[in-house]
Protein backbone atom coordinates (compact mmCIF):
# COMPACT_ATOMS: atom_id res chain seq x y z
CA UNK A 1 0.00 0.00 0.00
CA UNK A 2 0.95 3.55 -1.17
CA UNK A 3 1.66 5.83 1.89
CA UNK A 4 -0.40 9.14 1.63
CA UNK A 5 1.77 12.06 2.59
CA UNK A 6 0.53 15.73 4.00
CA UNK A 7 1.99 19.31 4.20
CA UNK A 8 3.66 17.89 7.45
CA UNK A 9 5.48 15.95 6.51
CA UNK A 10 6.46 15.84 2.67
CA UNK A 11 9.23 17.79 3.01
CA UNK A 12 10.77 15.57 5.71
CA UNK A 13 10.13 12.64 3.83
CA UNK A 14 11.31 13.97 0.61
CA UNK A 15 14.70 15.16 2.17
CA UNK A 16 14.70 11.68 3.80
CA UNK A 17 14.78 9.40 1.05
CA UNK A 18 17.69 7.92 -0.02
CA UNK A 19 16.15 6.58 -3.13
CA UNK A 20 14.09 8.59 -6.30
CA UNK A 21 10.97 9.61 -5.48
CA UNK A 22 7.61 9.75 -7.21
CA UNK A 23 4.78 11.40 -5.48
CA UNK A 24 1.41 10.32 -6.85
CA UNK A 25 -0.80 14.06 -6.59
CA UNK A 26 -4.86 12.91 -6.85
CA UNK A 27 -8.01 13.30 -5.06
CA UNK A 28 -10.69 11.55 -3.99
CA UNK A 29 -13.62 12.67 -6.13
CA UNK A 30 -11.03 12.32 -9.62
CA UNK A 31 -12.21 9.34 -12.04
CA UNK A 32 -8.29 9.19 -13.71
CA UNK A 33 -6.97 9.20 -10.26
CA UNK A 34 -8.60 6.07 -9.24
CA UNK A 35 -7.65 4.71 -12.68
CA UNK A 36 -4.47 5.37 -12.22
CA UNK A 37 -3.75 4.14 -8.68
CA UNK A 38 -3.17 0.20 -9.22
CA UNK A 39 -0.48 1.40 -11.78
CA UNK A 40 1.00 3.13 -9.20
CA UNK A 41 0.62 0.64 -6.23
CA UNK A 42 2.04 -1.97 -9.10
CA UNK A 43 5.02 0.31 -9.73
CA UNK A 44 5.73 0.62 -5.78
CA UNK A 45 5.69 -2.92 -5.39
CA UNK A 46 7.96 -3.91 -8.45
CA UNK A 47 9.84 -1.13 -7.92
CA UNK A 48 10.28 -1.35 -3.83
CA UNK A 49 13.59 -0.21 -2.72
CA UNK A 50 14.78 1.63 -5.97
CA UNK A 51 12.13 4.36 -6.07
CA UNK A 52 9.91 5.24 -3.39
CA UNK A 53 6.17 5.85 -4.00
CA UNK A 54 3.87 8.14 -2.19
CA UNK A 55 0.15 9.42 -2.73
CA UNK A 56 -0.90 13.34 -1.93
CA UNK A 57 -4.48 14.39 -1.78
CA UNK A 58 -4.38 17.55 -2.93
CA UNK A 59 -7.80 18.41 -0.72
CA UNK A 60 -5.98 16.97 2.39
CA UNK A 61 -2.61 18.71 1.33
CA UNK A 62 -2.99 22.40 -0.56
CA UNK A 63 0.19 23.88 0.65
CA UNK A 64 2.17 21.19 -0.94
CA UNK A 65 -0.08 20.64 -4.29
CA UNK A 66 -0.17 24.72 -5.00
CA UNK A 67 3.68 24.52 -4.41
CA UNK A 68 4.33 22.68 -7.17
CA UNK A 69 1.78 24.23 -9.48
CA UNK A 70 -1.00 21.02 -9.49
CA UNK A 71 -3.77 22.46 -11.55
CA UNK A 72 -4.82 19.71 -12.59
CA UNK A 73 -4.84 16.07 -11.16
CA UNK A 74 -3.17 12.88 -11.65
CA UNK A 75 -0.37 14.28 -11.84
CA UNK A 76 2.83 12.24 -11.11
CA UNK A 77 6.14 13.98 -10.13
CA UNK A 78 9.47 12.24 -9.31
CA UNK A 79 12.05 13.72 -7.04
CA UNK A 80 15.84 13.08 -6.72
CA UNK A 81 17.51 14.81 -3.80
CA UNK A 82 14.46 16.65 -2.68
CA UNK A 83 14.04 18.26 -6.29
CA UNK A 84 11.62 17.76 -9.17
CA UNK A 85 13.20 15.82 -11.95
CA UNK A 86 10.12 14.82 -14.63
CA UNK A 87 6.76 14.24 -13.92
CA UNK A 88 2.97 13.39 -15.91
CA UNK A 89 -0.21 14.11 -16.26
CA UNK A 90 -3.50 11.88 -16.77
CA UNK A 91 -3.45 8.59 -16.67
CA UNK A 92 -0.67 6.64 -19.22
CA UNK A 93 -0.67 3.05 -19.43
CA UNK A 94 1.12 0.81 -17.06
CA UNK A 95 4.45 0.41 -19.78
CA UNK A 96 4.52 4.31 -20.04
CA UNK A 97 4.33 5.17 -16.54
CA UNK A 98 7.50 1.97 -15.98
CA UNK A 99 8.98 3.36 -19.43
CA UNK A 100 9.47 7.29 -17.06
CA UNK A 101 10.23 5.45 -14.24
CA UNK A 102 13.28 3.33 -15.90
CA UNK A 103 14.24 6.83 -17.47
CA UNK A 104 14.51 8.61 -14.06
CA UNK A 105 16.52 5.18 -12.72
CA UNK A 106 18.94 5.12 -15.35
Amino acid sequence: MVNELTDANFQSTLQAAKVPVLVDFSASWCQPCKALAPKIDQVAAEYKGRIDVYKVDIDNAQETAASFGIMSVPTCIFFRDGKEIDRFMGNPDLRTVKGQVDRVLA
